[in-house]
């Protein structure tokens, strides 16, 4: 008897996809959903797959599977949307952040969505964040991540009309350890226009950019 119960309809009902959190699955595990959804004909994400897993799977070789390293995403792609640029833009305050960055990149990717990365805009050097400020005004959704205190949240949502979502990032230490200090920025901040999703959260930040998107172009409203 399988442990595994995908929820294949989850796209129909929601406008995304059930996607395949690797932390803590086994290597059989993923296969039986990857073959299932091979089989299916359909595509699917995979997030936080580590090296030692992607080889294997690699290894195995299942359909069009591709593993994008630096985001620690997976993609079974059999037939992905076609690609269209986006002018939102996904915000880092540091290059440690950009795992969690690459993560909320490559599922908007994956939904046919090409958003831009601007890195290392930390409010520590102030000018970083304001020599991109024409271009992050012209942007209707900011992902921002950042860990430490989490001080780009307010700061970008200060000086931009865009709706800002945070994603408190886990780097840091003493206070900052773990991004609660982040999260806390985040959930307090006096900024208005900013949401908040949990620590390292880069795949729920793009689901949630997505769907404003949707809703704004119409594609999201019931019929």
């Amino acid at each position: 008897m399988s442990d595994i119960e995908f929820d294949w309809q989850r796209e129909q009902r929601t406008g995304i996809a059930e996607a395949v959190l690797c932390t803590g699955k086994t290597l059989t595990q993923l296969v039986t959903i990857v073959t299932d959804a091979n089989e299916r004909k359909a595509s699917l994400l995979l997030t936080r797959l580590d090296q030692n897993l992607a080889a294997q799977l690699l290894e195995i070789s299942i359909g069009n599977f591709q593993w994008i390293e630096a985001a620690s995403v997976a993609v079974l792609d059999n037939g992905l949307p076609e690609s269209v640029t986006s002018d939102c833009l996904i915000v880092t305050a540091g290059s440690s952040d950009m795992p969690v960055a690459l993560e909320a990149q490559q599922t908007l990717k994956f939904y046919g969505v090409n958003v831009s990365v601007l890195a290392d805009c930390g409010v520590a050097g102030l000018w970083r964040l304001t020599d991109q400020l024409s271009r992050l005004r012209r942007a209707p959704v900011i992902i921002a991540v950042a860990g430490m205190e989490g001080a780009l949240f307010s700061v970008l949502a200060g000086l931009v009309s865009s709706v800002v979502i945070a994603v408190p990032r886990s780097t840091g230490y003493g206070v900052a350890e773990g991004g609660h200090a982040a999260l806390s920025s985040a959930l307090a901040s006096c900024a208005p226009g900013v949401v908040t999703v949990n620590i390292d959260n880069g795949f729920g930040a793009a689901c949630a950019m997505l769907k404003i998107l949707r809703w704004h172009s119409g594609a999201g409203a019931a019929e």
